[in-house]
């Protein structure tokens, strides 16, 4: 029996500290992301317990609840709702706060040194470098709805095309899953000046310069341009410096000009600037990037198959992963697909395949065995969060041999690419088993879901073996304290984490 939406997200509130604590609400495609006055007031343990919760997140003062698709989608409403109808205290209240206690199950001290982990590596890793990759992502994570729709649409013409039937209905299908394409680069242009702190319709404004059809008219260098060159790279360009551009305006612009001025300087600067250069420079770079790579899958494809899929995990660790998005965006512009997601999407089914052998091995663990029943359908279907910081990390040495499986995934799915059997997504966002009806190549849908699937089991088998075999040490399963029993080495369970993790 489903759990009512509104249910969840009046549970949600108290547990992050009550109305008066939550300063920010927004969400991605899996989790409630909220902004926190004081985060020590936040009940990780609570909020961990809660049926609809599949893993929790905290960085810099956030709060990021993993519910999955589509429940997060309702909840987040729900949640809105909620407090715009609480009484508007300006403090929190004082005896709001985590249960008193500590994790009393291998489970909760797996879940509370996951969390230790991920506030430890997020502390160490806020350099300009990651928040600037961080900002990136806040720019392109709102479209990836937009982008899975159209794909999913853009499948099914493609299916129906090869099957010859409903051939009336296929250039309205084309129609619709292309619209959107046609005109990504305006909806960055606006996501980045929202982001960066300009005027959204301004960064629309000159990203929709890219996409005009009357650029062709215009010649850079003895090149006559064309519309769409650069794709959201130079959408991305233009907005970054239109919101510049914009911000500088208001500091010398009179205020009783302003209105009148800023948008006019904002807008014709940037406009020039994006025509006789960044057009230009960002066509180049994008038209590299897709030469890039389809040299590396079709000449390398096997070991760049297995480094990208034994490192993804980590990197999503280090936020490193959200420079990918651009690029996964450039490549459906160019290629219609981006034969790195299926590569990447790998990792997940190592993390997967390490699990299934934590559960298997450590059999007389209930509350470990319990968290991984719930986590599983959620890996499963691409969203590993819940298994990464609930169970690998934390362990240590499962985190290592689940990109083992990633790897050998990934060497899997690129050795068909050295054959010629390109495997691509036509969106960014599901991975797993989600990807599925998003998947696209140039050897038909029949043999391109083959090969994906042979890469998940591969990564499944080889994520398993390995932890199964190397990934637990001495560990037993539940020892006399509810915990990881220590085995012969004698050390406490949290010491083997902690010691593992380093």
């Amino acid at each position: 029996m489903s759990i009512p939406d509104s249910t969840t997200a009046a549970a949600i509130l108290p547990l992050v500290g009550g109305p008066a604590n939550v300063l920010t609400v927004t969400h991605c495609m899996t989790r409630l992301r909220l902004g926190l006055r004081n985060p020590g007031l936040m009940d990780e343990q609570g909020l961990r317990a809660l049926p609809a919760v599949l893993g929790l997140v905290t960085h810099d003062g956030s709060c990021q609840i993993v519910l999955g698709p589509g429940t997060v989608a309702r909840v987040t409403p729900a949640f809105e709702a909620l407090l715009a109808d609480a009484p508007h205290d300006t403090e929190p209240a004082a005896d709001a706060g985590p249960a008193a206690g500590g994790p009393t199950t291998t489970a909760d001290r797996l879940a509370l040194r996951g969390a230790e982990l991920k506030a430890a590596r997020s502390r160490r890793n806020a350099t300009p470098l990651k928040l600037f990759l961080r900002r990136i992502a806040d720019v392109f994570v709102p479209l990836i709805p937009a982008l899975i729709g159209c794909g999913v649409i853009a499948g099914l013409n493609g299916l129906l095309i090869n099957l010859g039937v409903l051939r009336g209905l296929t250039p309205a299908l084309t129609a619709i899953a292309s619209g959107f394409m046609a005109l990504i680069a305006v909806f960055v242009g606006h996501n980045t000046a929202k982001v960066f702190g300009g005027t959204p319709v301004l960064g629309g404004a000159v990203a929709a310069i890219v996409v005009y059809a009357g650029v062709a008219k215009v010649t850079v260098l003895g090149v006559t341009l064309a519309p769409g060159q650069g794709g959201v790279l130079g959408a991305l360009a233009a907005a970054l410096l239109g919101t510049y551009v914009e911000k500088w305006c208001r500091r010398w612009v009179p205020p009783t000009l302003d209105v009148l001025i800023t948008p006019t300087l904002t807008v014709l600067l940037t406009g020039l600037v994006t025509l006789y250069a960044l057009m230009y420079a960002t066509g180049e770079l994008s038209a590299a990037i897709g030469t890039a790579a389809a040299w590396l899958l079709s000449t390398t494809g096997a070991f760049a198959g297995l480094v990208l899929g034994a490192l993804f995990l980590p990197l999503v660790m280090l936020g490193l992963h959200q420079a990918l998005i651009p690029i996964h965006t450039t490549l459906i512009e160019q290629q219609g697909y981006t034969v790195l997601l299926p590569v990447l999407a790998m990792a997940g089914a190592g993390q997967v395949g390490a699990a299934l052998a934590v559960y298997v091995r450590l059999r007389h663990d209930t509350s470990l065995r319990t968290t991984i029943r719930s986590a599983l359908p959620a890996g499963l279907l691409g969203v590993g969060e819940p298994l990464i910081y609930g169970v690998s990390l934390p362990l240590g040495r499962p985190f290592v041999t689940a990109c083992a499986g990633g790897a050998a995934g990934g060497a899997f799915i690129g050795f068909f690419s050295m054959l010629g059997d390109h495997v691509g997504s036509t969106a960014i966002g599901p991975s797993g088993l989600a990807l599925f009806p998003l998947l696209s190549g140039n050897r038909g849908l029949a043999v391109t879901a083959a090969i994906y699937a042979g890469g998940l089991l591969t990564g499944y088998a080889v994520g398993f073996a390995a932890t199964y075999f190397l990934g637990l040490g001495g560990i037993r399963g539940t020892g006399p304290d509810g915990g990881l029993d220590s085995g012969r080495d004698g050390r406490s369970p949290a010491r083997r984490a902690e010691q593992a993790a380093v």
